[in-house]
């Protein structure tokens, strides 16, 4: 995060103190005033038939044929073949399955907000070919997925006109991250931090998107505020239901459309964050992907892991976040390919901000 974005509030701290019980890698200088960043994030944003045949009537005379008594023969007329069925829309890097086969790897972010994530720096299209290269070194011996997280709904310490302290991303800008993600057979996951809005109709809000085959959604529950909270002054909270309800609209959408499996990410920062996930149910075609969201030093960065991965339902597969700034604070350095493959169980989708 850029310097703004380093220091929480201090009823920030003592709330992940109180609630997370020593949940190491939650530091509380994690982007504590998102708010202060946003509004001018998002308005520079802003910147951003069928073929028919004619036949020959049955039964049409030729006239001189007529004029002879002699009736010409009906054009014979073989039926049309039937059209080869249209294959069913695959995963970018092909198939329709996203595990044991693939490996997500991408970077997050908005356009104009360098302090939420890497995507959103420099020329988009040198970071769609930094996330291939470096996607490669965690495939692991899997097919790597890149994957753009971009963030399509942001918290917001001001209520805004509807009073949901939320923002939403312009639909040009998806638009145009959707045609870069298809441009590199990427994935496109759109990330929700919803403030004090609906997350399923944040998500729904989405729907003309998620009716793709290679856009997922990404929750960010850290910043799911409850009556009174204001994002950046406590930690946000999620629980298997919402999660479940989710899960239940995508099923539908992947049904009703034929697609293939789509990841539903949901990031944890601390155990306080997410509750119930022993209620967390099976929905055909979506695969809930947990990424552990802690930051901090490659020991407490393991230890926040554990936690998070003790005790996970079953069907529920494991992702991790790295942050090239607050995890180099201290001067500690960056986990490695090698050390984040090393977990257990292994992160099927990793992710840079």
């Amino acid at each position: 995060m850029a310097d703004q974005m380093t220091s929480r509030p201090a009823g920030l701290q003592e709330d992940h103190r109180n609630r997370t019980r020593g949940d190491a890698g939650a530091a509380p200088s994690r982007r504590s005033i998102l708010a202060a960043a946003v509004p001018g994030a998002l308005a520079a944003v802003g910147l951003l038939a069928g073929c028919g045949e004619t036949g020959v009537a049955n039964g049409a005379s030729d006239p001189k044929a007529s004029s002879s008594g002699r009736r010409s023969p009906s054009p014979s007329h073989s039926p049309s073949p039937s059209p080869t069925p249209k294959p069913p829309p695959e995963l970018p890097r092909g198939g329709r399955t996203l595990f044991p086969a693939h490996r997500l790897f991408g970077y997050c972010g908005l356009p104009g907000a360098a302090a939420l994530g890497r995507l959103g720096t420099g020329d988009p299209e040198q970071r769609a070919d930094e996330i291939e290269e470096r996607a490669h070194a965690y495939s692991g011996g899997r097919t790597a997925l890149p994957v753009f997280e971009l963030l399509a709904c942001v918290a917001d310490a001001s209520p805004g006109p509807d009073g949901t302290y939320r923002t939403r991303t312009p639909d040009d800008t998806i638009g145009r991250f959707h045609e870069l993600a298809r441009k590199h057979r990427a994935m496109l996951l759109l990330n929700i931090q919803p403030g004090r809005a609906s997350v399923l109709d944040e998500v729904k809000a989405l729907h003309d998107w998620l009716v793709h085959p290679d856009v997922g959604v990404a929750l960010d529950p850290e910043w799911e505020m409850g009556p009174g909270q204001v994002p950046g002054n406590t930690y946000g909270y999620t629980d298997g239901g919402e999660l479940n309800s989710v899960a239940h609209y995508l099923s539908g959408l992947i049904d009703d459309h034929h697609l293939p499996e789509k990841p539903l990410v949901f990031h944890e920062v601390a155990t306080s964050v997410v509750g119930d996930r022993g209620s967390l149910r099976p929905h055909p075609g979506v695969v809930p992907i947990m990424s552990a969201d802690g930051i901090g030093s490659p020991g407490l960065k393991r230890a926040t892991w554990h936690r998070l991965v003790r005790n996970m339902p079953d069907g529920l597969h494991t992702g991790f976040k790295l942050f090239y700034d607050e995890d180099t604070r201290g001067g500690t350095g960056l986990m490695s390919p090698k050390d984040v493959l090393a977990l257990r169980p292994q992160p099927e989708y990793v992710m840079y901000e």
